[in-house]
């Protein structure tokens, strides 16, 4: 029992990106709020940054520049791609607002069912 209790703790990072991805998919799912999707995308995003990243960290590791004292090296490439996907993600989110802007000011409401019910060309 103390040997599994030993690997959770060494892992504990993995159960929550589990965590964040499933909790952040089912509110996508579920929910019909714009507003409640758009913040389940942005769980389920940062569950993906945290899950290229949490391997990404070597222990005792140092970045890529040549030193004699070091042997290992960190490779940077997970990092900057996650930089990229946050500026990414911050652009995906501002443009889901943009657009739940403007169904709120063509239906009235952010609900999905009010908005396929009043919406002609939906059947």
């Amino acid at each position: 029992m103390i040997e599994t209790l030993e690997k959770f703790a060494n892992h504990y990072n993995f159960f929550i990106t589990i965590f964040l991805m499933i909790s952040g998919l089912f509110i996508v799912i579920a929910r019909g709020n714009l507003i409640k999707k758009l913040i389940g995308l942005s769980l389920f995003q940062t569950s993906v940054y945290l899950l290229y990243l949490t391997p990404a960290k070597i222990l005792n590791a140092t970045a890529p520049i040549y030193d004699k004292h070091y042997a290992t090296y960190s490779n940077p490439l997970p990092h900057v791609l996650m930089l990229t996907a946050i500026v990414v993600g911050v652009a995906t989110i501002a443009l889901g607002l943009a657009l739940v802007v403007r169904i709120k000011e063509a239906y009235g409401t952010i609900e999905e069912d009010e908005i396929f019910a009043k919406d002609p060309e939906a059947e």
